[in-house]
């Protein structure tokens, strides 16, 4: 029996998740999210990891492997550190099994993973770092419109004539919503057209992939915005790509699963190596 916690520190939170693993099974625990707002990451880190084990009910001596990921690879208490798409992509696999792709979109940009069944990754391809298909450039706007966060999905599907943001680059996609809201565009309709801009770039990250068919589960910090899913989910009938887009409760965690369980599986190896060398 294994137990790991994974950390994935990302440019807006901070996600914590603990597991056992026994007989290559893996059990949740328990989990934890924090919004960084200016906090140190690194304290925040520290912080998820004492709550998730006393959530569980275990000490900090039963834990096998602590791994990070993310921006995570200077956190002191760590036992390894995985690159962020390998992480995603197990943890997508562990969320939603059969899966042929996860869409991680997070703060700064956004990326289409192509994977197998056990979540080894295929093919991929990110957005640039400019680019307007972002979780902090959404943010953004919704600030400007006066609303929040949280409101940006049902205003999107509430959408009558919804108007596209053509420019790629954050700063000059701000200055077009700015033109929108002077020419009295409703901000349903401003915020759906940003989506559908949004839309339009991640279904192309998928067609370069090579993702033709199956499932492809959104995580990171926009997964659960609805007006987002519903609008890529209209892109990809338009672009004609039969490939269903989807989300799930936690897809937020799915860096944090996919290091913990590929924390357990690189201490399991390490013990099989120690035992032979024995």
């Amino acid at each position: 029996m294994t137990i790991t916690i994974g950390i994935d520190i990302g440019s807006g939170a901070v996600k914590s998740t603990l597991f056992r693993v026994e007989d290559d099974k893996p059990v949740w625990l328990a989990k934890r999210c924090d919004r960084i707002r200016r906090r140190d990451p690194m304290t925040l880190a520290e912080e998820g990891r004492d709550a998730v084990l006393a959530e569980a009910g275990i000490s900090p001596d039963e834990v096998d492997y602590i791994a990070t990921t993310g921006e995570g690879e200077n956190v002191k208490f760590a036992t390894g550190h995985f690159y962020s798409m390998t992480t995603h992509a197990r943890g997508g696999v562990f969320l939603h099994p059969g899966i042929s792709a996860v869409v991680d979109i997070g703060a700064l940009n956004g990326r289409a993973i192509y994977v197998d069944e056990r979540g080894k990754v295929l093919a991929y391809k990110m957005t640039s770092q400019c680019a307007s298909g972002s979780g902090q450039f959404l943010e953004n706007i919704a600030r400007y419109l006066g609303v929040a966060v949280e409101e940006i999905g049902e205003l999107s599907r509430g959408a009558k004539d919804p108007e596209k943001v053509s420019s790629i680059c954050a700063v000059l996609a701000e200055t077009d919503v700015i033109n929108m809201v002077s020419r009295g565009i409703s901000t349903p309709d401003i915020l759906k057209g940003i989506h559908l801009s949004m839309a339009s770039r991640i279904v192309k990250l998928l067609k370069v992939t090579g993702i033709k068919t199956g499932t492809a589960l959104l995580t990171g910090g926009l997964a659960l915005d609805t007006g987002l899913l519903a609008a890529i989910q209209e892109e990809m009938l338009a672009e004609k790509v039969t490939v269903n887009a989807t989300n799930h409760p936690d897809s937020i965690y799915a860096g944090a699963i996919g290091a913990a369980l590929w924390g357990a599986f690189r201490h399991e190896r390490l013990q099989e190596l120690e035992g032979a060398a024995a």
